[in-house]
């Protein structure tokens, strides 16, 4: 598990540099920074020394991160690189639905997946103690031959395709599949559903519908201890006050909720009862929930619900705990601004 940039990077560039046959990257940020020249140059050396290199980015999502002169610098020196869903004015609707996924595959053996992009936010060495605080697994075995068939399915347009997965132990979980449109929300739903003891859910963006919102109500309520933990600041200022309507509701059945005060929280993660957990690209809202593709990892690996559950208390440690008695005084201009907000909260 990796919870600074600068780890995730430099294992990611060292298994970049020691492909032996391919390499798969999907991205819905790759900035034309110091961070993404790294990898610009890692993935071209590989190239030109006769690798397979296929580097997938959201055209949204990088709109104002890459570069022309990156983009031609790749694939005139042998890189496979692909936008998805370009703006088209034959297909505008599109362009609503972005590539959220975050993943990186070396020589079918290795992938690394979670809310990291490419980007020197990330990096303490070049943002010092501002960086972005996030949230990467890595793993091998059986699970990377379904990320290699999920990233080429994908590559190849085929954008609902679902591989067959066995329903125990680990899986690889993406929305919008050819059997439930809504996947990840059901898998959320039943884990809260099923909670006995806990549920420490960390998100960046907490915008949930109203059915998801009642589950994690109905959890605290019978007794679940329903921990929550947002970012104090946020770079998406709409979505913090969206977030902020739905505290009363959930302090009044019993949610605790934290806002991380040190820097961004970008961490999408869940642990349930110490035997269950998940971690990925997905936030917890809407536009994860039903417009965006995204790509989580869900296992009932007791050690890596471990070390989230460690994490996410130590989190714990640096953040604010809202109370509901103060809650209830907030001034009536962060009122009027979550109202407001909520009234997008289907596009946030």
């Amino acid at each position: 598990m990796f919870t600074e940039g600068d780890d995730l990077y430099a294992s990611m560039l060292s298994a970049i540099a020691g492909a032996k046959e391919s390499i798969r990257l999907e991205s819905y940020i790759f900035a034309d920074d110091a961070v993404g020249n790294r990898f610009c140059q890692a993935l071209i050396e590989r190239a030109q020394a006769g690798i397979a290199v296929k580097v997938h980015i959201d055209a949204a999502g990088s709109l104002f991160w890459f570069s022309r002169k990156m983009q031609n610098h790749l694939r005139c020196n042998g890189v496979k690189l692909r936008w998805f869903h370009r703006w088209s004015w034959r297909r505008p609707w599109r362009y609503n639905r972005r590539n959220h996924r975050k993943m990186l595959i070396v020589d079918d053996r290795v992938a690394f997946l979670g809310g990291f992009n490419i980007h020197q936010e990330n990096s303490r060495e070049y943002y010092g103690d501002a960086r972005w605080r996030d949230t990467h697994v890595s793993f091998g075995g059986s699970l990377v031959d379904v990320a290699v068939q999920l990233f080429d399915a994908f590559w190849q347009g085929r954008l609902r395709w679902q591989p067959m997965q066995k329903e125990a132990g680990s899986r690889l979980l993406h929305n919008h599949t050819l059997t439930c449109r809504h996947r990840l929300r059901c898998v959320y739903g039943a884990a809260f559903d099923k909670a006995k003891t806990f549920i420490y859910l960390t998100t960046p963006y907490f915008v949930p519908d109203s059915h998801t919102l009642s589950q994690l109500r109905q959890a605290a309520e019978r007794g679940v201890d329903v921990r929550l933990l947002v970012p104090g600041e946020s770079d998406v200022r709409i979505a913090r006050w969206a977030a902020r309507h739905i505290y009363a509701s959930l302090l009044d059945s019993g949610v605790r909720i934290f806002e991380y005060l040190p820097r961004m929280l970008h961490a999408k993660t869940v642990v349930v009862d110490d035997n269950w957990s998940m971690v990925g690209t997905a936030n917890l809202d809407y536009r994860s929930l039903f417009i965006n593709y995204e790509l989580n990892l869900a296992t009932a690996d007791r050690g890596l619900a471990a070390e989230l559950k460690v994490q996410f208390l130590q989190d714990l440690s640096q953040s604010e705990s809202i109370e509901s008695q103060d809650w209830e005084r907030r001034d009536g201009v962060s009122r009027w601004l979550e109202r407001i907000a909520m009234m997008v909260k289907r596009w946030l």
